[in-house]
């Protein structure tokens, strides 16, 4: 069969290969996979994968054959694929625990565009209560952040949603956003709940801005800079702030269960921003580091 695998080499940072066909293990379903979605980290950080390995995380399709062990969901059964090792290949051995049902009404290629992201906001976001609390969403024209905007407004918060770019705010406010800024400068408000996904400078930035009580989760670092603190800055009266990072691989089937209830409710939309074939990789990958996509970039296994 057919797969994307890593390519250390200049031409890549993945190409086709010819695989083995998976044999799935007794708790392990055999998934036809039908829509891959990509993220940048997977594919700016590629060298933290061997070489000629499966690459991919996320991914939907349709079960071929359930396990053996009776767990999971049934032959025929649409599942959207997230955090799973080797997922963009034409088929995939899949524990449960990484699998999520999708309902009626929503496309695979919408559930596609869940896992890595759509678990990341919504697992920072969760960690307390947003009810009429100030959350800025940093990066929010990417794939993390146009969830996390979606589902800190679903939780009640005030939302402010940092873009790098004008043309990088459209369709913000559409999703929940109050306020979408270009520059932090822009507000003097607090926030309780920082999501940030840009790193750098911006982190210093965003900790002078952040209120008492306030936390900054770092779920990325997509500027590739250092974060630099003035002397004096980490030093405060009053309620504890700080700073958590974030790296949960748990299984991911609960949330992905949850998300995608809500996107069958009307309550939550995928971000796609580019869809097109696989075969088109190269120009999918080379417009998701140049900044010209917002949103995720969904592609169609052939």
């Amino acid at each position: 069969m057919r797969a994307l695998v890593v390519d250390h080499s200049d031409a890549g940072p993945v190409r086709f290969a010819d695989v083995d066909e998976p044999v799935p293990s007794t708790g392990e379903a055999l998934v036809e996979i039908r829509h891959i979605g990509l993220n940048f980290g997977e594919l700016n950080y590629v060298r933290q994968w061997p070489a000629g390995a499966v690459h991919g995380h996320d991914a939907a399709g349709v079960v071929v054959r359930a396990a053996s062990d009776g767990s999971g969901p049934p032959v025929g059964t649409r599942v959207a694929v997230g955090m799973a090792p080797h997922a963009w290949a034409e088929r995939v051995a899949v524990s449960p625990a990484s699998l999520g049902t999708v309902p009626e009404g929503v496309e695979l290629a919408d559930a596609a565009a869940l896992g890595i992201a759509g678990v990341t906001a919504f697992r920072v976001l969760r960690k307390r209560s947003l009810l009429a609390r100030n959350v800025l969403v940093t990066g929010a024209s990417g794939g993390v952040g146009h969830f996390a905007v979606q589902l800190a407004a679903l939780a009640g918060a005030r939302v402010t949603a940092l873009v790098g770019s004008p043309e990088r705010a459209a369709g913000l406010r559409e999703l929940g956003a109050d306020r979408v800024l270009t520059d932090l400068a822009e507000t003097g408000d607090r926030f309780d709940l920082v999501l940030d996904t840009v790193g750098g400078p911006l982190v210093a930035q965003a900790w002078s801005s952040l209120a008492e009580g306030g936390t900054i989760h770092l779920v990325g670092y997509s500027s590739g800079q250092e974060t630099t603190f003035p002397s004096g800055a980490l030093f405060g009266f009053g309620e504890p702030r700080s700073i958590a990072t974030y790296g949960d691989m748990t299984p991911t089937s609960g949330e992905l269960t949850d998300l995608l209830g809500f996107m069958a409710a009307g309550r939550l939309s995928a971000p796609v921003g580019l869809r097109g074939d696989w075969q088109d990789v190269g120009n999918a990958v080379q417009a998701l580091f140049t900044r010209k996509v917002r949103g995720k970039v969904v592609l169609d296994v052939a």
